[in-house]
């Protein structure tokens, strides 16, 4: 009873809570008049709500896909004042992989919130195709928003309602697409039941590593036009981390990708390695652009492999 009584209240709390990013009125009011025109007999809707994805494809001239995101001029502070980025300028291409590091603090994932508007700039602009995204629907962005986080969380049921978790609508074969493109397809088939494995509460029948890639298959079913991976290989062993490294690369193309690592190694293949310090990019390129800088990043990488490698022949005695 008593902890039947402590869940209620924190449900209680989360309903109460009040919401601070949300559609400005102009916005509801826009969506609001593309829901009550007629439909082009096609029958498509956006999530049931067809007046988001009409409003949308109106923005954009007829095509709601995501082309370039760009930060301009932006300011962010927190409520108790601490300010993490100012002037921070930034532009992404559709297909462009943008790898962040840096030291703890140094507003790495202010950054990816910004990105999925979960934080709102104080100052300056997050444009969407050049527009800022507070004049979109908050539902049309975060549904094109695929997350892989550090911890993945599993839900109690089988592989592959897991999976499908992502798009409740995929059939079986589009479930396992997703889980073959990632290179979660293998150790599933090599389960006692397969795709119908139960999982346990929180994944726990599942090594770190498959929760991860199935945590992944499920982000990638969901076909996100900007996919956000922060340390997702961190807590895994090297030959895992390799798997779903090889896993990321397939699932990134054509997508825009922000990616918070900790293990060095796994963003040599970024289109852009961004050095931030301070809320400021530092350093910026390639991984062979940025090491030839000689500074931050190379030291950073540079002391990690020597790490690494100390450790392998710890290993190996």
């Amino acid at each position: 009873i008593q902890g039947a009584q402590a869940s209620a209240e924190r449900i209680q709390g989360l309903l109460d809570a009040e919401v601070t990013i949300k559609d400005s009125e102009e916005v509801e009011r826009r969506i609001e008049s593309q829901r009550a025109l007629p439909g082009d007999g096609s029958g498509a809707t956006y999530g049931g709500k067809r007046g988001v994805s009409e409003f949308e494809k109106a923005i954009d001239g007829g095509d709601a896909r995501i082309a370039r995101i760009e930060f301009c001029g932006v300011r962010f502070t927190y409520e108790g004042g601490q300010t993490v980025l100012e002037e921070f300028d930034l532009e992404v291409e559709a297909g462009q992989t943008i790898a962040l590091v840096g030291p703890t603090g140094g507003g790495k994932s202010t950054i990816v919130s910004l990105v999925c508007r979960f934080y709102e700039p104080s100052e300056g602009e997050v444009r969407i195709n050049g527009v800022d995204y507070r004049e979109r629907s908050l539902d049309w962005l975060q549904s094109q928003l695929g997350m892989v986080l550090q911890t993945p969380h599993l839900f109690s049921g089988t592989v592959r309602e897991n999976i499908r978790y992502g798009r409740l609508e995929a059939s079986d074969a589009e479930v396992e697409e997703a889980a073959q493109l990632v290179n979660a397809h293998e150790f599933i088939s090599n389960l006692s039941e397969g795709y119908e494995t139960e999982v346990g509460e929180g994944g726990n029948q599942l090594s770190t590593g498959q929760k991860q890639l199935v945590s992944l298959a499920r982000a990638i079913l969901a076909d996100p036009q900007v996919l956000v991976m922060d340390e997702a290989t961190s807590s895994v062993d090297t030959e895992t981390e390799g798997l779903i490294q090889r896993g990321v690369e397939r699932a990134l193309e054509g997508r825009i990708a922000f990616v918070i690592a900790h293990r060095l190694s796994t963003i040599r293949s970024a289109d852009r390695i961004l050095v931030i310090e301070g809320g400021r990019i530092v350093e910026d390129g390639d991984h062979e652009g940025v090491m030839r800088l000689g500074g931050r990043y190379y030291r950073l990488y540079t002391n990690q492999f020597a790490e690494e490698a100390g450790e392998g022949v710890l290993g190996g005695r």
